[in-house]
């Protein structure tokens, strides 16, 4: 999960390799750091398309599942 003090770590971590430099167990920190960060908005991203394809296939309001192309031919 991501909480603020993960956040907040990641930040700390980037400024101060950017201005003093890191230990190398501070770059083992960071990098499992944004792992988990990456990790878990991928996961927050998944679930959230998951919903979406739910939800328009849950929608049956022209009586068809919605896997399929409307065809519209003109007169």
């Amino acid at each position: 999960m991501i909480t603020k003090e993960m956040i907040d770590r990641i930040n700390f971590l980037y400024h101060k390799s950017q201005t003093e430099g890191l230990t190398e167990e501070e770059k083992e920190e960071q990098k499992r750091l944004r792992q988990e960060y990456v990790k878990e908005i991928r996961e927050r991203v998944k679930r959230e398309l998951d919903s979406i394809k739910y939800a328009e296939n849950s929608c049956n309001h022209c009586g068809h599942d919605h896997n399929h192309h409307h065809h519209h031919h003109r007169h």
